[in-house]
């Protein structure tokens, strides 16, 4: 993604700051503790933390947060929801905290939008010795038949390339963190993936997924277009067509250490 066009997306997301908070599923428990088993201490900075989802399932398991976000709407969401957590304006590019301040820095759904040729040294810098930066993304399991079928009719612009679970295990460990050929401050990258799930209707699904960068910078005549087409099939399926259903998810993480 050129930089403009990313730029573009990744500050799209303020615009539905109230929808994301509501609809944006959380991050699976075993796979944040996978993410900082190996981290030197328990301080942890949540990088581009958007509205929380990522901070609040590490406040629930006892970790000592910071979270630091760009976006103004989004910050005051977390600010809102998390009041207890250090929440400061802030961004992956100029982090305000000082110099091996931290021992983990943790990355929601968030990394693939940071310039890495200023985000890594920025990173490298707030990091204690030995320090764990790991990426978490959370993506539905389209392995499930419906799910493949879903991600089919939704598109690029509703999924995104980096948020299919094949898109993700084959691209991450090249396009979101330094590698060790290509800075020497990382080891190589280790990664996994974990079951999650939300629980949705027909209705929140297609809320979630209109709070995808793509869906939120679409004209809307054709955003419209889309959605409904996302509605019709969700309607043509047994398995989401009424009531509550589970939404089969994987939280996948790529983490590596400071050396």
């Amino acid at each position: 993604m050129e930089q403009d066009v990313r730029e573009l997306h990744a500050l799209s997301f303020g615009t539905a700051a109230v929808e994301y908070a509501e609809h944006r599923p959380d991050y699976a428990p075993a796979a944040v503790r996978w993410a900082l088993e190996s981290a030197p201490g328990a301080r942890v900075l949540d990088l581009g933390a958007g509205t929380g989802k990522l901070t609040g399932t590490l406040v629930a398991l006892g970790v000592d947060v910071i979270a630091v976000e760009p976006d103004p709407a989004m910050l005051a969401q977390l600010r809102g929801t998390l009041p207890a957590v250090r929440a400061l304006a802030g961004s992956a590019e100029a982090i305000p905290l000082p110099d091996g301040s931290v021992d983990a820095v943790l990355a929601g759904n968030a990394m693939h939008w940071f310039d890495m040729t200023v985000a890594g040294p920025e990173i490298t810098r707030v990091l204690a010795p030995g320090g764990i930066l790991a990426g978490l993304w959370n993506v539905m399991d389209d392995r499930v038949d419906w799910v493949a079928g879903l991600e089919r009719v939704s598109g690029r612009a509703a999924i995104g390339p980096r948020d299919t679970f094949s898109s993700w295990r084959a691209a991450t460990a090249s396009l979101h963190l330094p590698g060790t050929d290509a800075d020497a401050r990382f080891g190589s990258p280790e990664q996994s993936e974990f079951p999650h799930g939300q629980r949705r209707t027909a209705d929140s699904l297609v809320a979630t997924i209109a709070t995808r960068a793509g869906m939120l910078v679409m004209p809307e005549p054709e955003r419209e277009a889309a959605l409904g087409r996302i509605r019709a099939f969700l309607a043509s399926r047994p398995e989401t067509a009424s009531g509550e259903f589970a939404l089969p998810m994987l939280t996948g993480v790529l983490r590596t250490r400071q050396l």
